[in-house]
Parts: C-alpha cells; sequence; structure tokens
C-alpha cells in the first residue's frame, strides 16, 4: 500500500512540475536577411511580463535596423493595464546625452495599445516606442519622458541589435536622442493563467511600411500550437497524467487477478 501511494504522488508530482515550468511561458523568434528578434511572454498570476529582444548579430546602420515594435495577439483580447518598462538586465542606451535613465526606467517612451491596425498577418495588440504613422501615441508605462516630445515619435527608444557597433550608424542612429542595446522588459497586469498568444510580428523603424516579419512560436501556449517531439501540445500532460494512473490501475488488477 506504501508503495502505491508513493507512485501515485511520483505521478502527480510530475505533472505538476511539467505546468509549473512550461504552461505559461512562451516564446517567439523571427529572422529576415540581417534582422532577428524574440519576443517572451511569461505569465505568473494575473501578470505577465513580455521581454523583446532584437537578437540580431549584425550592425546598426540606419534606423530601419532598429527595432520598434512588437505586434500579438491574446486570447479573449483581454485590455492589459501597464505597469513598467525597464532595461533588461545587461542592456543600456546609447546616444541620448542625458545618459542612462534613473533605475533603468524607459517606460516614458514605451505605449501598449489595444486595436492597433498593423501590418498584414499581426496582431491588433501592440508595444511600441515609435508613433508608426498613427499607430501608436502616448506612452503609457509609468515611466519619465526621457526625450522631448512627450508622445511617441521617430526612432527614439527603439532597440539596437545585440551585436551593433555603437560607434557606427548614420545620423539617423547617432542623432536618434537615445536607443537600447539590446533588450526591454515591460510588465502589464489584467492577464488570465491560460491565455495563448498569435500573431506575432515584429516591426521596425517609424513607419509601418518599413521591414517587418512575423514570429514563430517556440514553445508554450501559442496557436497554431507548437509540435514537435520536444515541446509537448497544451494537452500532453494530462494524457500523460492518465497513462500513468492508467497503468497503476492495470497493474493492480493483474495482482488481484492472481488470487
Amino acid at each position: 500500500m506504501k508503495r502505491q501511494s508513493l507512485f501515485i504522488k511520483a505521478c502527480l508530482g510530475a505533472l505538476f512540475g511539467i505546468f509549473s515550468t512550461g504552461a505559461n511561458a512562451t516564446l517567439f523568434t523571427g529572422a529576415s536577411g540581417n534582422l532577428a528578434a524574440s519576443v517572451d511572454f511569461s505569465i505568473s498570476g494575473n501578470t505577465l511580463t513580455v521581454v523583446l529582444t532584437n537578437t540580431a548579430s549584425a550592425d546598426v546602420l540606419v534606423p530601419i535596423d532598429v527595432l520598434t515594435a512588437v505586434f500579438f495577439d491574446i486570447s479573449g483580447n483581454p485590455t492589459l493595464t501597464s505597469v513598467s518598462a525597464l532595461l533588461t538586465s545587461g542592456s543600456s542606451v546609447f546616444y541620448d546625452p542625458q545618459g542612462q535613465p534613473a533605475g533603468g526606467n524607459v517606460g516614458g517612451e514605451w505605449e501598449y495599445a489595444v486595436g492597433v491596425s498593423g501590418p498584414s498577418g499581426a496582431g491588433s495588440q501592440g508595444i511600441s516606442s515609435s508613433g508608426l504613422g498613427g499607430a501608436f501615441g502616448q506612452p503609457n508605462f509609468n515611466g519619465p519622458n526621457l526625450e522631448n516630445p512627450v508622445a511617441l515619435n521617430g526612432l527614439q527608444y527603439g532597440i539596437l541589435s545585440a551585436g551593433d557597433n555603437t560607434a557606427t550608424g548614420n545620423g539617423g542612429i547617432s542623432g536618434s536622442g537615445g536607443l537600447i542595446k539590446n533588450s526591454v522588459t515591460f510588465t502589464l497586469t489584467g492577464i488570465a493563467p491560460d491565455a495563448i498568444f498569435s500573431n506575432v510580428y515584429f516591426q521596425y523603424g517609424t513607419d509601418l511600411t518599413e521591414p517587418g516579419y512575423s514570429g514563430n512560436c517556440v514553445s508554450g501556449n501559442c496557436v497554431p500550437p507548437t509540435t514537435g517531439d520536444s515541446v509537448p501540445e497544451p494537452e500532453a500532460p494530462w494524457l500523460l497524467a492518465l497513462s500513468l494512473l492508467g497503468f497503476y490501475g492495470y497493474k493492480r488488477k493483474l495482482a488481484v487477478s492472481r488470487f
């Protein structure tokens, strides 16, 4: 009886471990030519953390090499509340005469918006440092205005690539008023724990006609669901649990039938 109890506990423990480590984190990546980016959506309770990274190894030479926005859809289309936008650990600001923002707070230069009309294939929610021709307007991540005007304008506080040589770049780069190398972490609240993400699109430059491309879901809760041996689909943990418990019941039945 003791062994049976331990077996059941082990099954439940394995199931809990699967859900606690993988169910609430979703990663999208994408690339086009010399451009490459990733966005990681992590949910804890009703809090969503979004880490947007310019992962390209190429040097940033012109404004259309700068990552300025990410579009996406969330199941149920919730309207989230913006909390903060901070430099991800290891990232820093270049080309701003004021220097580094206090506490890494860049929230005064980014906006989260719902009902955005983005490029074809892009979701209707988004986070941007640029107005993108009127798609975005005012920052709302509770940070100070780091570079005038207050409204989202031009290239300022977009994201440089991981491999950028900050000693190069044309006047649009050096005179941008501030750019981030190479990642920003956003915090928002009001999301459901089982939210599903889709239609991720990475946007560069200052207009929706400038370069951009769709992201591909690498892992987590996304549409279409991730396939492949390394990442189980959302229902797989339940199938695993049922299989283990079914196997236990079968063994128990065999043991009883012997007497």
